[in-house]
């Protein structure tokens, strides 16, 4: 730079740019505007009591979306249905079946299942189903409730499985008539869940024996 523009820089008055004092103003800018930014005591309980409530409905949907039913699941006439297991007293082999006369021709017959006399019911026919005939897969799966005791007809048993409660819809179109009628809900895979309680409660399928003295 040469001496004459020394010279004129200074006669206009230009002076150093003093960079420590503009840092200090810079800082104190920073903390006014961080002040001006930070919640007050009542803004940070609210915000705290938000996410506190928030935090606890998570458990309680959680737990609605896990509620689950234990079915047994088993084949009739190659469809899938399945029923509570807490009507199921136990599952047997249909062995030493006995045909009752002069009964509705959904009783399959009784059996003698450890000294106890059993009516057994097809429910393929009482939901007029094709009929297959009896082979050694046949089972029979005892319900009980607190008045009432018999046995239903499986084609096979195919297993226990749990259910989540929100996947079931109450019916499709292709099932009407009698099987709507003990229907409990249906999955989306198809799987037909009979109403337990309304078969051990419904008097038209109760097997009432008269032996003539």
């Amino acid at each position: 730079m040469k001496t004459g523009e020394k010279v004129s820089r200074s006669k206009r008055g230009l002076t150093p740019v003093d960079w420590h004092a503009v840092s200090q103003r810079l800082e104190k800018a920073r903390g006014v505007i961080e002040h001006a930014w930070m919640p007050s005591l009542a803004e940070t309980q609210r915000v705290l009591m938000a996410r506190a409530q928030a935090l606890g409905r998570v458990p309680e949907a959680a737990e609605t979306a896990s509620e689950h039913i234990e079915v047994v699941e088993f084949v009739l006439a190659h469809e899938r249905y399945a029923i509570e297991s807490r009507y199921v007293r136990e599952v047997a082999p249909l062995e030493n079946l006995t045909p009752l006369p002069c009964t509705p021709a959904f009783v399959l017959g009784i059996v003698n299942l450890r000294g106890e006399i059993l009516s057994v019911i097809d429910i393929k026919k009482f939901f007029e189903l094709p009929e297959q005939g009896l082979t050694d897969l046949n089972k029979i799966i005892v319900l009980q409730s607190e008045d009432m005791l018999f046995g239903i007809l499986a084609d096979a048993i195919t297993g226990v499985r749990r259910i989540p409660v929100t996947g079931i819809q109450p019916s499709l179109p292709t099932l009407t008539g009698i099987r709507e009628d003990y229907l409990q809900g249906v999955t989306p895979e198809r799987l037909v869940i009979l109403d337990a309680e309304k078969l051990l409660t419904d008097e038209s399928i109760v097997v009432q024996e008269q032996v003539a003295g």
